[in-house]
């Protein structure tokens, strides 16, 4: 049994690694931005999908600082998935050290640094960083979320957000989708919702849009991986929605799926809408 199994987190405890976790996914932005996308090496995974130099500096930073910051808390990343040792039975971070690969690679600034951490299956504290756009997404659930706006030479501008009740009747939904991944099931699902407005988006950047309140939904009945979704559920949650499988039922981290795949989620805005 790894420590982690034996020191669950709680709010409190999540409260206290906040800042730490902020500074780390500000850290990590810095070095992807340092990267040059126009002679950076863009390498293959066995899946098909690709990794940079950019993911691997932006790992090793977080990587790193958690090593520092909490040496008994196990720590799951999409770069470091073969280390793996699921499943992770109380706490553990959860981390996409550079979430859209693709959009970065296609000089996009919808790319974001994510850092979950997970308790008892169940996200508890979610970071979503874009470094590019000069912003941070950070929330506690059951304490809130908020939006960090960072500014050189100065403290972030610190401002608290919202998921949005559901569109009236007679108002169209606003849908994220993925810019880069679409498929036949989203899309059926988006048709159940006459004269949805779609907004093509990056990465994690999704979740951030629907916990400010800039987005109804985002549904995704496709398979994706844990890393991709912990800290964006946690955060969306965190600020009043709720995310769920296409049947209501609560989406799990860390048990040990194939693959660490999540086969489908709804992020809702209005936790009313959900099943």
């Amino acid at each position: 049994m790894n420590e982690a199994d034996k020191r669950p987190i709680d709010g409190d405890g999540a409260a206290a690694l906040l800042g730490p976790l902020t500074d780390l996914a500000i850290q990590a932005g810095a070095a992807i931005l340092a990267v040059n996308r126009s002679t950076m090496r863009v390498d293959g995974k066995t899946d098909g999908s690709p990794v940079t130099e950019a993911d691997l500096a932006a790992d090793r930073i977080i990587g790193e600082g958690l090593m520092r910051l909490s040496p008994d808390i196990a720590a799951l990343s999409e770069e470091r998935a073969g280390l793996a040792t699921p499943p992770y039975k109380d706490s553990f971070f959860l981390i996409d050290p550079l979430d859209g690969t693709k959009e970065f690679v296609a000089g996009r600034n919808e790319f974001t640094v994510n850092i979950a951490l997970v308790t008892a299956g169940v996200p508890l504290l979610g970071i979503v960083g874009a470094p590019a756009l000069g912003l941070i997404w950070r929330g506690i659930v059951g304490r809130g979320a908020e939006r960090l706006r960072l500014r050189a030479g100065a403290a972030p501008l610190v401002e608290p957000i919202r998921t949005r009740p559901t569109p009236p009747r007679e108002k169209p939904w606003t849908v994220a989708v993925s810019r880069s991944h679409g498929d036949q099931r989203t899309e059926a699902f988006i048709a159940t919702r006459p004269g949805a407005v779609r907004c093509k988006l990056g990465s994690a950047v999704k979740f951030a849009r629907v916990a400010e309140g800039e987005i109804d939904i985002y549904p995704r009945l496709a398979p994706t991986c844990e890393w991709d979704v912990a800290a964006g559920h946690a955060l969306v949650t965190a600020a009043g929605g709720k995310v769920t499988d296409s049947k209501g039922d609560a989406v799990t981290f860390g048990w040990g799926a194939k693959d660490f795949i999540v086969p489908e989620f709804i992020a809702w805005g209005d936790p009313s809408a959900a099943p």
